[in-house]
């Protein structure tokens, strides 16, 4: 079996936005949407800061879809259009969703983009992998893990193009992948561990 997750190194992360940048473009997410966020952490303002100055701290959070081995959405799906699928990712078949935002609103992480018009792009053009499925107004829609990618054995874009090599990813049931090393040797957590949904996304310092 595999299990695919994320590390990220919350050290080296420097809020920079790649990650959130390459998403974008990798899977055609419209203006407006984002799939992978960098929250700054007691903001409610990207880039802001904590403090007052001249002694201001700000730290940076990565967040996307936890791709949860207990997921929360799946469960409230309706219909089966959130799924887990062989390779550990949780999945939205678009065909399949009815707009009822109940994945939405059972997620802890509010992981989730959901259209509410015909999606726009500023290029007035799809653009990213040809592969990605091009959604429509009515849907949810989240971080896939680069399943396209990660299909054809490749790193998700946000892996590969982090200036800072603050991702690490990888098969998180193989206990000799880099991941799974990381995870244990730097005692990486998870966000929400109370809520149960054992995310497959872990923060390490």
């Amino acid at each position: 079996m595999t299990k695919l997750g994320i590390a990220i190194d919350l050290e080296r992360c420097v809020g920079c936005h790649t990650c959130a940048n390459a998403c974008k473009m990798q899977n055609n997410v419209p203006t407006g949407m984002l799939w992978n966020r960098v929250l700054t952490e007691g903001c409610d303002v990207i880039d802001g800061a904590v403090g007052a100055y001249p002694n201001l701290t700000r730290t940076y959070l990565p967040l996307a879809c936890q791709h949860c081995e207990n997921a929360a959405c799946l469960r409230a799906c309706p219909t089966g259009a959130t799924y887990k699928d062989e390779m550990g990712r949780v999945e939205i078949d678009y065909d399949k969703c009815i707009g009822c935002r109940m994945c939405m609103a059972a997620c802890p992480y509010n992981a989730r983009s959901f259209n509410w018009e015909e999606p726009v792009r500023d290029v007035d053009f799809s653009y990213g992998d040809g592969a990605v499925p091009v959604r429509s107004k009515g849907v949810a829609e989240k971080c896939t893990l680069c399943k396209e990618r990660t299909d054809r054995g490749e790193e998700p874009r946000c892996v590969q193009c982090c200036p800072l090599d603050a991702r690490i990813f990888g098969d998180l049931d193989d206990p000799n992948s880099e991941v799974s090393k990381v995870i244990v040797e730097r005692k990486a957590r998870v966000l929400l561990e109370e809520q149960g949904t054992r995310p497959q996304v872990f923060y390490y310092e």
